[in-house]
């Protein structure tokens, strides 16, 4: 895993992400309904809250406005994310000086979320949508169940196998996708999982250089590191419409998002 071309590739697209990334967004807004609905249904237990893999805010915002915590800790492997978060979504623009809304204190630390040392005693750690590029989970739930206060909620999305199988059957190239199964049983280890679910969702595009181009413009494309030559392109062209063309000659790209919430056990 290639941390630093990783950072690079989104540093490039946070520009772009938040147009593209449709399926990230949808994820992001069920996760925040889905932590409401499992923890009790009272947004303000949570006082001091972690994002790690923060991006360009979009769920960061709905942590805002929605839980209204005391401390929000936003953090992300590309440092250039902190430009993107001094702008969430319909908070204004918070001053150069510091970083705040209302009455919640917003720290940026950039970072690779698995080295660094987050609070003690965190109300919730969260994340959507960035646990697939981890190197290794496990140690990073032990962590996590380090960090959090007893009783405190880990809740994350990440993708399973059959996330852009199309890209990996055709080029070779992808990440080790965990399923859900898997996952689940790495949290348990120091966690109690309230709920665990998937699904799978399919985009549609008019034809293949979209989808690359959708992929360039999300910077999901921190594993490739071939030149895309003319020949290349022109046989993934083929070889995707010939394996992944719809009847009415579009062809898809398919996610798969893992949904987990868990709540930590006694130290």
């Amino acid at each position: 895993m290639d941390k630093r071309l990783i950072a690079e590739r989104f540093a490039k697209a946070r520009g772009t992400y938040d147009r593209e990334a449709r399926v990230q967004q949808q994820v992001a807004e069920r996760m925040m309904r889905l932590v409401l609905q499992h923890t009790g249904g009272d947004a303000f237990r949570f006082r001091n809250v972690v994002e790690f893999g923060c991006g360009t805010g979009s769920y960061s915002s709905l942590l805002l406005h929605t839980l209204k915590p005391d401390t929000l800790l936003l953090n992300d492997l590309c440092p250039e994310m902190e430009e993107c978060v001094r702008n969430l979504p319909d908070t204004g623009h918070f001053p150069k000086a510091e970083l705040s809304a209302g009455n919640t204190d917003i720290r940026f630390v950039p970072g690779d979320a698995e080295e660094l040392e987050f609070p003690a005693s965190t109300d919730l750690m969260t994340s959507c949508s960035t646990l697939q590029w981890f190197t290794d989970p496990a140690a990073f739930f032990a962590r996590c169940h380090r960090f959090l206060k007893p009783g405190g909620i880990l809740a994350f999305t990440t993708f399973g196998p059959s996330n852009m199988h199309e890209i990996r059957t055709l080029t070779g190239h992808g990440l080790e996708y965990l399923s859900l199964d898997e996952v689940r049983q790495l949290v348990a280890t120091h966690f109690d999982v309230r709920y665990a679910a998937e699904e799978v969702v399919s985009l549609p595009f008019a034809e293949p250089t979209a989808v690359l181009r959708h992929l360039k413009l999300t910077g999901v494309t921190g594993t490739e590191k071939r030149m895309w030559t003319r020949g290349r392109l022109q046989a993934f062209c083929e070889d995707y419409i010939h394996r992944f063309a719809q009847t009415d000659g579009k062809v898809t790209l398919t996610y798969h998002p893992i949904y987990i919430i868990a709540q930590n056990k006694s130290l």
